[in-house]
């Protein structure tokens, strides 16, 4: 016992209690452990575009970023940002002023609770929601109010009349994701001008994850927030590299906001990582001024394995919600009948699947502060080899 100190107060924040070790660490586990084929965890299992690989390569041996890189990103990386932005969506972003390179955007995401926040505030979020927003509001102090994203028909809807009766005297701040993981849900032209007008009318900051923005499928057609009428100054966008060209290791993400929002979002980011990928900064700058022939064609891939997986579960019994967006299916475990989908228990289901069919998912109810209304829900990612999919669909075939 030398050396040893006791207390009654647990080492960990009580903040951070209820988070634990996330989902994804246990089912990628399972993965391994059981050897069957990992549809848990969004990352894609081939690198992206070996040009832009070798301009990683370029630059590291150049000697390009490989010490501290300016503290708000390389300028080229800035100035390729603002490019994109404007290119795609007619934003006009100042490089210097507007602009804020970050570790991935799950530090963009971080920063931008943590600057924007004070104990006590209250964060309308859409639900279920990515795992790290819950854990950013309450290392923040704050307190999220989740809004529901509920099934209709085949897809996931945002109840308009909810979201307005979310916003209360307390309300700092909405935070919005589309398109939406895990639902896959594109939001309309018509509900973001409902957001936008609320955030007017209610005088609220918005931060906005846009990672999966080149990856829209059919009529659904991805639109920024800070386009919309009083959004530009009160919007903080958040963008990333890893979705988009197939390098998720490398943690290239950005923030996009008016000059007193990038900076507040700056004195937090600066406590955090600092700086961060130094010469993959470099290859991203090249990679986001690919010609429209890469967007097109790597949306194009992903929509034909999207049909795959999709078709296949729908085979295998599932109740499919083909995603507008993102590479991510969720599914209704319940038509597989009261046995196989463990009384459509998501979790029990997920953990059961690996030994069952060789297959892992994710429970979609660890994305939810109302556990129940997620409970019957489990998500599946497309990002992956074709032939690693048709595997997978083969396998889960066998639950019919």
């Amino acid at each position: 016992m030398t050396g040893m100190t006791s207390s009654a107060r647990p080492h960990l924040n009580r903040r951070l209690a209820e988070f634990g070790t996330t989902i994804f660490a246990e089912m990628s586990a399972l993965a391994v452990r059981t050897g069957a084929i990992n549809l848990g965890q969004g990352f894609p299992d081939t690198d992206g575009p070996e040009e832009i690989r070798e301009a990683a390569v370029r630059a590291l041996r150049a000697g390009h970023g490989n010490q501290y890189p300016p503290g708000p990103g390389i300028p080229e990386l800035r100035t390729a940002i603002s490019a994109h932005q404007q290119r795609r969506y007619g934003l006009l972003f100042d490089p210097d002023t507007e602009i804020l390179v970050t570790a991935g955007a799950t530090e963009a995401i971080a920063a931008s609770l943590l600057a924007l926040l004070e104990p006590g505030d209250e964060v309308v979020a859409l639900e279920p929601y990515y795992d790290s927003y819950a854990a950013c509001i309450a290392m923040a102090g704050g307190k999220r109010v989740p809004v529901t994203l509920r099934p209709h028909e085949d897809s996931f809807r945002l109840d308009l009349d909810e979201l307005r009766a979310a916003v209360t005297d307390r309300t700092r701040l909405l935070l919005i994701n589309t398109p939406h993981n895990p639902t896959g849900t594109v939001l309309t032209r018509e509900e973001l001008t409902a957001i936008a007008e609320l955030a007017v009318e209610r005088d609220l900051l918005v931060v906005t994850d846009e990672v999966y923005e080149h990856l829209v499928f059919g009529e659904a057609e991805h639109l920024p927030l800070a386009g919309f009428p009083g959004m530009r100054e009160r919007t903080v966008t958040i963008g990333s590299a890893g979705k988009t060209f197939s390098f998720t290791g490398w943690k290239v993400g950005w923030v996009t906001a008016a000059p007193e929002l990038v900076a507040a979002v700056r004195s937090a980011k600066q406590f955090l990582t600092y700086v961060s990928s130094g010469p993959f900064q470099y290859a991203v700058a090249e990679a986001l001024a690919l010609p429209d022939t890469y967007f097109t064609a790597f949306r194009d891939d992903m929509l034909a394995k999207r049909d795959l997986l999709a078709t296949g579960l729908a085979e295998a019994g599932f109740k499919v919600f083909r995603p507008a967006g993102t590479y991510f299916v969720t599914t209704d475990i319940r038509p597989l009948g009261t046995a196989l989908s463990q009384e459509g228990d998501g979790f029990a289901f997920c953990r059961a699947l690996p030994e069952r069919a060789g297959v892992v998912a994710i429970p979609n109810a660890v994305f939810y502060d109302h556990r129940d209304a997620g409970a019957p829900f489990v998500r599946f990612a497309f990002c992956k080899r074709t032939e690693v999919l048709e595997e997978a669909v083969k396998r889960l075939k066998a639950l019919a």
